[in-house]
């Protein structure tokens, strides 16, 4: 059983890092995030937002597969950080239930809050079988600063074992979604490894 701690590193050794994408899937920025990462054979983590996942079912098996995990991101990214644990344990069964009824029996491995406002909702998560998944790296992203400064950004920022947050929905992500096509192949070739968030602390 995961448990409440926060998890932001990949728990492995050397130059490794684990991209993560919220507030998808996103009908204009999710399929051209998902064709770059086949071609690079990069491994990322979705976190949902339930009701673009209702909005968007294809999306979500394209994710599944392709061989990317899923984090459930809540049904309508509200701040859960004042919330009861019983209206939290109803915002995260219902956007499960919202991913499962895309792909049925598909594993949900993470939860994260919106805003990273956590709360109560990191037990919430973790007796519902999911790690809460935070970050090293948030690059601003949201802005958006411009393709080149989110390159310079996630280039001088990234730190060996980082979860970095990025974003495929929410708004027009393409500066994200070239940032990334730029930053894969340069961190690769200074020895980086692209892997998965730690399941345990």
């Amino acid at each position: 059983r995961p448990t409440p701690d926060i998890v932001d590193s990949t728990g492995q050794p050397g130059r490794t890092v684990a991209l993560t994408f919220d507030d998808g899937p996103d009908p204009r920025n999710t399929p051209r995030l998902l064709d770059l990462l086949r071609a690079t054979n990069v491994t990322a983590v979705f976190c949902l937002w339930g009701e673009h996942v209702r909005q968007h079912p294809a999306l979500v098996r394209r994710i599944v597969a392709e061989g990317h995990l899923l984090c459930n991101h809540s049904m309508h990214h509200d701040d859960l950080g004042t919330w009861a644990p019983e209206r939290i344990r109803a915002d995260l069964l219902a956007t499960n239930a919202a991913i499962r009824d895309a792909v049925p029996g598909a594993r949900i491995p993470y939860f994260r809050a919106p805003y990273g406002s956590w709360g109560r909702s990191p037990e919430v998560a973790a007796a519902l079988g999911m790690r809460p998944l935070g970050w090293r790296l948030a690059v601003g992203d949201w802005e958006p600063p411009g393709t080149d400064e989110l390159v310079r950004r996630l280039l001088d920022g990234v730190t060996p074992g980082a979860v970095v947050l990025l974003h495929d929905g929410g708004g027009d992500r393409t500066q994200t979604v070239d940032a990334v096509a730029t930053i894969i192949p340069e961190l690769r070739a200074e020895g980086w490894r692209f892997t998965r968030p730690a399941r345990h602390a």
